[in-house]
């Protein structure tokens, strides 16, 4: 059997077209995120959504590696929809959920079934950021959801993430008072990066 003719090889356009559909979708979350005032929920937005291009390209490599360039079909159904940022990073829990739990567990089996060791390694791989993804979400998602990413119940090291002024705090301040950026712009500072 030719690879074209594998599930593999539609498996992989199906990952391809759905990672891509991803990075968008949580780039127009970032952008609702970003009027909502939750500027660090954003900027997670965005860089998962550089995350899930990265798995594009990884998809894309291994198709244009096992068939060459030419014409992929793909018949799958993709998630849609848009709210405000709490219902956003639940639809982005749940897309990361049947990745990392359903599709690529089984692409990856299937993929070793074929022969295809190193896209069975590549599905598994990707499944494991994935399965981060969701934790991360879920883990806003009670934060914005229970108004609380603003409002701890202990003092916390909170930064300016535009100018790096540090304030220590159950809340942030409403205005930094170095560079005078709203609310939106601070995160609780960590110290391993």
């Amino acid at each position: 059997m030719e690879f074209k003719d594998s599930k593999t090889a539609g498996n992989l356009a199906k990952a391809f077209a759905g990672e891509s559909q991803a990075r968008n979708r949580y780039t127009y979350y970032a952008e609702v995120a970003r009027k909502e005032g939750l500027e660090h929920v954003a900027n997670i937005f965005e860089e998962t959504a550089w995350n899930e291009r990265a798995h594009a390209q990884v998809f894309y490599d291994h198709m244009i590696e096992n068939m060459g360039p030419g014409v992929s079909y793909v018949d799958a159904t993709y998630p849609i929809g848009e709210s405000d940022t709490a219902t956003n990073l639940m639809y982005a829990a749940e897309g990361e959920r049947e990745e990392w739990e359903v599709l690529y567990k089984n692409f990856g089996d299937i993929a070793e079934e074929e022969g295809y060791k190193a896209i069975a390694v590549s599905f598994r791989n990707i499944a494991k950021v994935e399965m981060e993804h969701e934790r991360r979400y879920l883990e806003l998602y009670e934060l914005v959801k229970n108004e609380k990413f603003f409002a701890r119940d202990e003092e916390k090291e909170w930064k300016c993430i535009n100018c790096g002024y540090v304030y220590v705090g159950e809340t942030p301040l409403n205005i930094c008072p170095t560079c005078k950026y709203p609310k939106a712009f601070w995160e609780i500072k960590t110290r391993d990066h």
